[in-house]
């Protein structure tokens, strides 16, 4: 069956990296889930369903993990023994987060007056800010296995990657 033991990236056959190619995560997605489904092992033993069922769920929990990019970026960091989330060390950069917080009230603003194309251009940028850390990160990650220096990195783009999913809601809540 499945080796638990083995990374996300192990158990996917992929190098552990930043940026992956996502066609090879899907196809060894794809395949690794069609041999352990639990489907196949409808008519085993109590014993077979149970691992099979346990299989899929960490083949499914590896293959989100590594198809976003914050959680990819975080798994990484992790495997690397750098907790890149924890809750007593959540320093991010005070003009960081000066500029995140405008966004917000212009969202908000943009929002109550119904602002769509606003809404869409502010989404825009954070994402393109998002897709700028990206880059950086599998600079640091990839090419240097700089994990220390990429872990408020991860903290940015997790934030970046919230606050775009906040202004998509907000779009979406003016065309209901």
């Amino acid at each position: 069956m499945l080796d638990f033991s083995r990374n996300y990236f192990d158990l996917f056959g992929l190098p552990a990296r930043y940026r992956i190619e996502g066609a090879a995560l899907d196809a060894a997605y794809r395949k690794l889930q069609s041999e352990v489904h639990p489907d196949r092992f409808a008519r085993g033993t109590d014993a077979d369903r149970r691992m099979a069922l346990q299989s899929s769920a960490r083949v499914n929990e590896a293959y989100r993990a590594l198809k976003d990019p914050v959680q990819r970026a975080q798994y990484l960091l992790s495997i690397n023994g750098i907790d890149a989330v924890g809750e007593t060390d959540t320093h991010l950069p005070l003009d960081f987060l000066e500029r995140q917080l405008e966004r917000r009230e212009e969202a908000g603003e943009a929002l109550a007056a119904g602002d769509e194309r606003t809404l869409s251009s502010l989404r825009e940028s954070v994402q393109g800010d998002a897709r700028e850390i990206e880059d950086q990160l599998a600079r640091e990650l990839d090419a240097g296995a700089n994990f220390a220096s990429a872990k408020p990195h991860v903290r940015e783009l997790t934030f970046l990657t919230k606050l775009a999913g906040d202004i998509g809601e907000m779009i979406a809540s003016l065309d209901e």
